[in-house]
């Protein structure tokens, strides 16, 4: 079929659009996949959700990857005002426009009377079918047709829906600029339509658009009302957010954001300034919900002394690499989960720290098998308790991943992320599952997204190296320098991302900077050999397991011994 509208023609046989002189625009498959998608639904709202999921079904991609794709629609039309693909706020895109199908014609096998001819003044062929404006479409195309609805089915059937709960609904107002200027007062609005669009991709919830402040005014139509200030200073941008529970007028959560100005991007601005707010907001409501959904379940600040000394024992222990303070913690949390079996927070510590063991090589072989075995009975033994509990969701995220169960690791992150959008550790481990998937354009998208939430701060250089390292293996070698530089400047004690640096530098061609790059990673990485430099290739695909024996080849002419 062909959609016809505005004078362009989206010729799906052909996977080309044409222009008004007849002219084709190259667009990028995925590109060409939404823009079939919006037009096939022409006066129909489709969700964010909706179109990432039809047109990236199974992969998980960040926001940006769609806001590409619509710029350059809208640039392929000329929407330069953004009257054809329009944003509905809190909502998805509308393709605003009148939009016809030209239908191929169908093949009759000739008769033994004559072909019926064409009327006076019309040319045979295919007539136009009009789809109309403002009015839900069917879908076009029968291929788009199944995947758009599985996606619309995903995400609008929620465990809320399915389990018989009644979500709680969070009202955001507008984030009120506290100076009378106009770049203060675009920020805020900025901020708050990012933050309203993540709280709205959380599926234990319901969410009041900022653009229903005017009827809710914090009122009793929501549970729950979040609103915040934002100030500028020559030092930074900040914004002092809380939630408030309607019915008492409680603060249930605070915190001040602030982005330097070393952000100095305005979009970079507003993603990271969202991202403050929201993730440390999901961790709240997904507490809250908890301890409504499993009374016994409570926050970090309200646990028993004793628990919450061993899980904090455990923390630092997750952090250092002493092997002592590691068999302390080991056994401190063996011994406080001995004496309550039930408690998910020390369960899930324990899982936490004997994956470290694992990872350190503080077990031997047969301990290791059987700490793999106990972590992921412990975490799953802990899901069926808290299934929308989002530090048990990403310890399990972490542990399929660091485990090689790489397609589990996805789905199980991607859940992590259903409950809290920027959650940048999720993030990092669904790109690092993509990249032993081979699926290196994926993992570049998602370490970038990582890069624009930049939560929690602290891990910062971690999807930064992810960044450099997806470059590495799609031969983006400049690029993969910069991301792999900015990695080192936060942390430069990484012997990885060092290697992986020479690596970039001798395929660039610069010879003495690659030797002294690799000199430095075996000093940091003492004993390191080709043998176990490697991450394991257990359930790897061919293209990681090719991209890594060409980055040990060049690691190997750069000084790496072999074994």
């Amino acid at each position: 079929m062909v959609l016809r509208f505005a004078g362009f023609e989206l010729d799906q046989q052909r996977s080309e659009l044409r222009g008004p002189d007849g002219g084709v625009i190259k667009l990028r498959p995925k590109t060409l996949g939404i823009l079939t998608l919006l037009a096939a639904n022409a006066g129909r709202v489709l969700s964010k959700q909706q179109l990432m999921d039809a047109v990236w079904p199974n992969v998980h991609v960040g926001d940006d990857s769609l806001f590409q794709c619509i710029r350059e629609i809208r640039i392929a039309l000329g929407d330069d005002r953004r009257q054809m693909v329009r944003l509905v706020s809190g909502q998805g895109y509308l393709f605003e426009a009148e939009v016809s199908v030209i239908e191929p014609p169908i093949s009759v096998v000739p008769g033994p009377g004559p072909a019926p001819a064409a009327e006076p003044g019309h040319a045979a062929g295919p007539a136009p079918r009009l789809l109309g404006l403002r009015r839900p479409a069917a879908f076009a195309v029968a291929g788009v047709c199944a995947i758009a609805a599985l996606a619309i089915v995903t995400t609008m059937v929620r465990p809320s829906v399915l389990f018989g709960r009644t979500p709680p609904t969070i009202a955001v107002l507008p984030i009120t600029a506290a100076d009378d200027d106009i770049e203060v007062k675009a920020m805020a609005a900025n901020v708050t339509e990012r933050l309203a669009d993540g709280l709205a991709k959380i599926e234990t919830i319901r969410v009041l658009a900022p653009s229903a402040a005017p009827q809710i005014s914090g009122g009793p139509q929501a549970d729950f009302v979040v609103q915040g200030e934002l100030h500028k200073s020559e030092q930074s941008w900040e914004v002092r957010a809380r939630m408030t529970r309607s019915a008492t007028g409680e603060i249930v959560w605070a915190a001040p954001v602030s982005v330097m100005p070393e952000d100095a991007d305005v979009a970079l601005r507003q993603s990271r300034l969202a991202a403050g707010i929201g993730h440390p907001l999901a961790l709240r409501i997904g507490e809250l919900l908890n301890a409504d959904a499993h009374p016994a379940a409570t926050g970090r600040n309200s646990l028993p002394s004793s628990t919450r000394a061993a899980v904090e024992q455990a923390a630092a222990s997750i952090t250092q690499t002493s092997r002592e303070r590691f068999g302390a913690a080991q056994t401190m949390l063996e011994k406080a989960l001995a004496e309550d079996p039930d408690d998910v927070d020390l369960a899930v510590a324990l899982a936490a720290l004997q994956l470290r063991g694992i990872q350190m090589v503080w077990y031997g072989p047969a301990e290791s098998a059987a700490a793999r075995t106990s972590a992921r009975s412990i975490l799953e033994r802990a899901l069926r308790a808290r299934p929308d509990s989002i530090p048990v969701l990403e310890a399990y995220c972490r542990f399929l991943s660091a485990t090689n169960a790489f397609a589990e690791s996805l789905v199980a992150c991607a859940r992590t992320l259903n409950l809290d959008p920027w959650d940048g550790m999720a993030l990092y481990h669904i790109g690092l599952n993509q990249i032993f998937l081979g699926r290196f354009e994926d993992a570049l998208a998602t370490f970038q997204q990582a890069d624009r939430f930049d939560t929690p701060q602290v891990s910062r250089w971690t999807w930064r190296l992810g960044a450099g390292w997806a470059n590495l293996s799609i031969g983006r070698n400049d690029d993969a320098v910069a991301w792999l530089q900015r990695s080192i400047a936060i942390t430069p004690a990484s012997g990885r991302s060092y290697m992986l640096l020479a690596v970039a530098y001798h395929r660039l061609g610069r010879p003495e900077e690659a030797k002294a790059a690799m000199a430095q990673g075996m000093a940091l990485r003492p004993g390191s050999t080709a043998a176990n430099v490697a991450p394991p290739n257990l359930n790897t695909s061919e293209a990681y397991l090719e991209m890594s024996r060409r980055s040990i080849r060049d690691m190997v002419a750069l000084g790496l011994p072999e074994g």
